[in-house]
């Protein structure tokens, strides 16, 4: 291992921001940036070497692979990150659009949702089982789904996500507001007891494998989408008509009270999906949010 990867790691051991899978994304994009450091070139580097000729010699590769927005975004948010906990944010500014990376589309008004149908038959595993029927019941994220404490989470009315299980490490709550739900929660009661979805002899890295063949075998794939069908329920609950990703009247069509129903539906679920920016929210649901300051 060289000098660079080494510090790398030692500097994400000593800095433990966010979610155990937010760490872990973390540590494998900037080993990975280590590594193309030095086939291009710069091999005397230590974890306080970074200056702005290596973001320039990461991003230029990064353009030149065709990585999408989205990848990118994410690799200079890593950059970000090295270079603010050795004392050099400063080289990196803090808008992407002036190191040529696009804004992401948020907007869109085609549906990602997913649906388990009777492919949820073909999962043998009984915890894997569990946590996909909570993804589409309370809109969790896969990381959630696994690590999720009944005893701790049912609080009679709603769930609380502690934000450990989190992405962002950010606490939450998701109301029980239907009858399926509380049928799901009391058979995660039955299963999971005291514990949580992960087996008393697994790990969560383990558990994570075994969910991820569970699913590759049974032909599921992409369950992130239960969480976008989960939002789009919700909205039209709370709002009366379908979102805009699934056929419902776009925001600039709303008359002056519907649009406030809109807003009000948006920030709702941004909440229980555990985003902070309304602006993620259109993603789930189609439209154009007209505030963007959450």
């Amino acid at each position: 291992m060289d000098d660079l990867t080494y510090t790398l790691r030692q500097l994400c051991l000593r800095n433990r921001d966010g979610s155990h899978a937010t760490q872990a994304d973390r540590q494998r994009s900037l080993s990975l940036a280590a590594r193309q450091l030095r086939d291009a070139g710069f091999r005397q580097m230590r974890a306080n070497s970074l200056k702005g000729k290596h973001v320039d010699a990461l991003l230029q590769r990064w353009q030149a692979e065709g990585l999408s927005t989205g990848t990118l975004k994410n690799r200079m948010a890593h950059l970000r990150w090295w270079a603010e906990k050795v004392g050099k944010a400063g080289i990196l500014p803090a808008d992407n659009t002036k190191l040529g990376i696009p804004e992401r589309r948020y907007v869109t008004n085609e549906s990602k949702a997913k649906e388990l149908g009777d492919r949820l038959d073909r999962v043998i595993d009984p915890h894997v089982r569990m946590s996909l029927r909570l993804q589409a019941a309370f809109g969790l994220r896969r990381e959630e789904s696994i690590k999720f404490q009944p005893r701790y989470a049912d609080r009679g009315d709603h769930i609380a996500i502690k934000g450990s299980w989190a992405k962002g490490g950010r606490d939450r709550t998701v109301p029980i507001s239907t009858p399926e739900q509380r049928a799901v929660l009391d058979e995660v009661h039955r299963l999971a007891g005291s514990g949580s979805l992960i087996p008393a002899h697994k790990t969560y890295i383990q558990q994570r494998h075994v969910y991820d063949g569970q699913c590759k075998a049974a032909g599921l794939s992409n369950m992130h989408g239960l969480r976008h069908r989960y939002a789009q329920m919700r909205y039209e609950v709370l709002t009366g008509w379908k979102a805009p990703a699934v056929g419902g009247p776009v925001p600039s069509s709303l008359t002056p009270q519907q649009r406030g129903r809109d807003a009000l539906a948006r920030g709702t679920i941004s909440q229980e999906l555990g985003h902070g920016r309304l602006v993620v929210v259109a993603v789930y649901l189609g439209g154009k949010n007209q505030d963007r300051s959450c």
